[in-house]
This record gives structure tokens, C-alpha cells and sequence, in this order.
């Protein structure tokens, strides 16, 4: 097992000038590889401003158990003027590692811990009049809502599609989302916490890859605007099924004629795994089922050899079709 896991690798979010001290910036989430698990969230590190520079970080907490990053201080010009390196641009961009356990954290955990990592875009002005916002900035951020989550693991909450920066700016607008997927699929939209979950276990080599929409509604008076975006979900696999033979087929016919040169192909046996993609380098999948010649005689041993070839295949399996690797001996 491998403990939590964060199903987004990075998120983004923007910072305005002299916004106030405890304003919501964005919420992160965690799943659990295992029941009973509990996750805590740190910020171990500087912001970091470029390969080069760091800088001790002023502005920027997260709850430990809700994952909500927020700012803990107002960001002034000359906050702005530090960490842009000089840069009179009116926008400049820091990165900060956000760490998972499953236990109160120490910093001593910080270089092994799991992390993901947080883009902040710090943008010389105010922030914006809400009404000055298209539909699309109020509802999502400009990342795709794209997730990873790892099969046979247990359900939970992995995002939340409403934007703490905006509901706490913006509270005069209303702004209500769905979650709209085919009948059957694994996941829950609670309009409450504007929170999705997955709602079970889920099997990659059963599905791959879902496609969902999320919509938002913005109403402003008489007013109302929709947006719709794509809302992605990618089943990480685990090795979990054991190879198998086509057709049950595990036997092959060599006939081995006079004067056959060298390199000839006698006879081939196909294996398929539905589990795993070819994983590079190559040899750690040529190494993961190796072909060998069992035989007393020595000159069988020195005469023949297993050449093992592979290839990415699709399988369908209730209509979608999942990666697997196709073995040739």
C-alpha cells in the first residue's frame, strides 16, 4: 500500500493585491488508499520564485484537516515587488509544495512525504468587480478539471467545483453547478458542498477513462449565464490480474526443417495482459515475464532461443476500451 494520494497533480489559483488576510483561496483534496486513513495537509517549504530563488513564505497557510489554502497575510506592493524578482510585469507566478500524511505532521517528514504543487499567479492590482467576470472566471479556474484515481481503493470526496476565492468575493451572485453523467457511472455531485466523490471501488479493466460535464449557473438578478466544461477522470491501474493465454491456446507446434538458417521463427505463443501498458524503459517489462527454454540438453539450450516482443493492445469490455500489452514468444 502507498498511503493517501493526491488525484490532481497541480492546481492554480490567482492572488490579488491587498486582498484582506484569511480570504479562501482553493481547496485541496485527498483519497485514501486504505480504510481508516485520515488525512493532514502542510506546507513544508518556500514559496518558490524561480529555479534559482526561494523565499520564506509570509502569506500562504492550509488547514491542516480540510486542505483549504488561504491567505495569512495581505499581499501589499511591496510583498509583490519581492517576490517577482524585480519584474515590473503586472504578473508574476510562485509555486509552493502542499504535503500529505496520514498522521499530525513533523518537519522532519517534509523530503519524504507525498506532495503535489500549487501554481500562484500573483497579479499586480486589485481584485477585479465581480460583474466584471465572465461566466467562465466565476465557475472554474483556467486548469482542466482533469483527475487520476487509483483502482480498487476506497470511495470519497476528491474536488470541490464551487471556487472559495470567488464565493467569498462574489457573495451577491449566486452560482450553482451540476454534474452531468451517463446513468450508471460512479460518482456523486452533493449540492450542498458543491463536493464530488466517487462512489465506489473502480476497476480499470472494467473502464478507463470517464467523461463527465460539469455546468455552472450564475444569476444575477434578472440575469443568468451557462458554461459547461469537460470533467475528466482517468482509473490509475495496479497489478492486480494475472496474465492469460487467447483462446486458452498454450501450446505451439515447432517443425524444424533441414538447412534452416539462423533467426528462422519455429513456433510463437501470444500472452495478453489486460493490467498492465508497456512501461519504459523495456526492459523492466521484458524482465516482468521472461521467456525460458526448460530442457536437460545442452544442445537444445545452445541451439534455440525465446525472442518475447511486445505491444500496446485495446480491450472493450462493456463497450469501453481499456490499454493492455500483448506478449509474443
Amino acid at each position: 500500500a502507498f498511503g493517501l494520494y493526491f488525484p490532481r497533480k497541480e492546481y492554480s489559483e490567482n492572488v490579488y493585491i491587498d486582498q484582506p488576510a484569511g480570504t479562501p483561496l482553493l481547496r485541496i483534496h485527498a483519497l485514501r488508499d486504505s480504510h481508516g486513513e485520515v488525512a493532514h495537509f502542510h506546507l513544508c517549504q518556500n514559496l518558490i520564485i524561480s529555479r534559482a530563488r526561494s523565499h520564506e513564505n509570509h502569506w500562504i497557510q492550509i488547514r491542516e484537516k480540510t486542505g483549504l489554502l488561504y491567505l495569512s497575510k495581505s499581499m501589499d506592493r511591496e510583498d509583490f515587488s519581492l517576490l517577482s524578482v524585480g519584474n515590473w510585469m503586472p504578473l508574476s507566478k510562485v509555486m509552493l509544495y502542499v504535503f500529505l500524511s496520514s498522521h499530525p505532521f513533523e518537519e522532519n517528514e517534509c523530503d519524504s512525504a507525498t506532495r503535489t504543487t500549487v501554481f500562484l499567479s500573483l497579479i499586480n492590482a486589485t481584485a477585479p468587480a465581480c460583474s466584471s467576470l465572465t461566466a467562465r472566471q466565476l465557475c472554474f479556474t483556467e486548469m482542466d478539471l482533469s483527475f487520476h484515481i487509483k483502482e480498487n481503493k476506497p470511495p470519497g470526496t476528491f474536488h470541490q467545483l464551487q471556487l472559495p476565492s470567488v464565493h467569498h468575493l462574489c457573495q451577491n451572485l449566486s452560482i450553482s453547478y451540476k454534474l452531468l453523467a451517463d446513468e450508471g457511472m460512479p460518482f456523486r455531485y452533493n449540492e450542498n458542498t458543491t463536493g464530488v466523490s466517487v462512489t465506489q471501488r473502480l476497476d480499470r479493466e472494467e473502464r478507463e477513462r470517464y467523461e463527465l460535464i460539469a455546468k455552472c449557473t450564475v444569476r444575477e438578478g434578472f440575469r443568468e449565464m451557462q458554461v459547461e466544461v469537460p470533467f475528466l477522470v482517468n482509473v490509475l491501474d495496479e497489478d492486480d490480474s494475472p496474465p492469460f493465454l487467447p483462446n486458452g491456446t498454450d501450446t505451439a507446434d515447432a517443425v524444424v526443417e533441414f538447412n534452416r538458417k539462423e533467426g528462422t521463427v519455429l513456433a510463437a505463443l501470444t500472452v495478453y495482459d489486460a493490467d498492465t501498458t508497456p512501461i519504459y524503459p523495456l526492459e523492466s517489462s521484458r524482465k516482468k515475464y521472461t521467456g525460458t527454454i526448460i530442457t536437460d540438453d545442452p544442445w537444445i539450450s545452445e541451439t534455440f532461443r525465446v525472442e518475447h516482443i511486445f505491444d500496446e493492445i485495446h480491450f472493450s469490455p462493456n463497450g469501453s476500451q481499456v490499454r493492455g500489452t500483448q506478449h509474443e514468444y
